[in-house]
């Protein structure tokens, strides 16, 4: 099994999976030789990319408010 950055070859694919079977993505096989599929947001996924979205730009305004909590936390533990 290769890995790409931490990351192992079968994840990518995995990960799709679990988001076609959550209703988060839809998968489409086209007929073609060799069969292409393509992969796109449903009404559900982009619901949720707003909402990580949300999420995501809380964490960028607050990352440093957090890793200064995190070392004085454990300057406290140490």
């Amino acid at each position: 099994m290769r890995c790409f950055g931490g990351i192992s070859e079968t994840m990518p694919s995995q990960t799709l999976r679990t988001l076609v079977r959550d209703g988060l993505v839809e998968r489409t096989v086209e007929p073609t030789t060799p069969p292409r599929v393509s992969y796109e947001s449903t009404t559900l996924g982009h619901g949720l990319a707003g909402s990580l979205g949300q999420l995501l730009a809380w964490i960028r305004a607050h990352a440093v408010d957090v890793a200064d909590a995190q070392e004085r936390h454990d300057r406290r533990q140490g």
